[in-house]
């Protein structure tokens, strides 16, 4: 666990969805856009960034539409953009069910959040394909609808307001460091989750019986 506070008592737990709770793979979306653009899957890696733009994106400030004219440009992409955004949800692959199940039980003891940063083309995917992921949340914060983005501080310090807790008493569990450090400096309680026994052990280190 990363915290340089005290450990209050926990009153709610706040997880990342992609890379704990849904299993992600840029590289099928690579593999797809390959099929639209001149460049190989292989250049289109090299070429793809987390850049201003996909930013920008997540922050709701840039469109879809625009985000996407952007990946057409920089990606060579010659398809429609239909074809454009089966390859940006591609990357969904499936979801990780033994973090489900534990979170579907610590639920029962203390209310359960999500933090995802993601955009309305991602959200209106993942809602409709992993709906059962969606419902082990009192409620999803996404980056577009709130207009901040982890690592920001802002973002956690946005969150903890939202929910009436101090940031002390919020458990955060990220798949990336830079999110989980973002999250210790804004004083939440955070957990680097590089896979499910991560979770489970954090929950269970708080008198959660699973």
């Amino acid at each position: 666990m990363h915290s340089g506070h005290p450990a209050a008592p926990v009153r709610a737990l706040l997880f990342d969805l992609g890379g704990v709770l849904i299993d992600i793979d840029f590289d099928r979306a690579f593999a797809l856009w390959a099929s639209i653009s001149a460049l190989s899957r292989e250049e289109i890696k090299r070429r793809f960034r987390f850049d201003e733009p996909y930013q920008l994106h997540e922050r709701g400030v840039l469109s879809a539409a625009d985000y996407f004219a952007h990946l057409r440009t920089s990606l060579l992409l010659r398809g429609d953009t239909e074809q454009i955004a089966k390859g940006w949800n591609s990357i969904f692959v499936s979801e990780i069910m033994e973090t489900r199940r534990v979170v579907e039980v610590a639920r029962k003891v203390l209310p359960c959040y999500a933090f995802t940063n993601s955009n309305p083309t991602h959200q209106a995917f993942w809602t409709s394909k992993f709906p059962l992921v969606v419902a082990c949340f009192d409620h999803v914060f996404v980056s577009s609808d709130i207009g901040l983005r982890k690592p920001d501080r802002e973002a956690f310090r946005h969150i903890s307001k939202t929910l009436a807790a101090p940031a002390g008493s919020i458990m955060f569990f990220d798949d990336l460091l830079e999110n989980v450090d973002g999250a210790s400096a804004a004083g939440l309680q955070s957990v680097h989750v590089r896979g499910p026994g991560d979770v489970l052990a954090a929950v269970q280190a708080i008198g959660i019986a699973l």
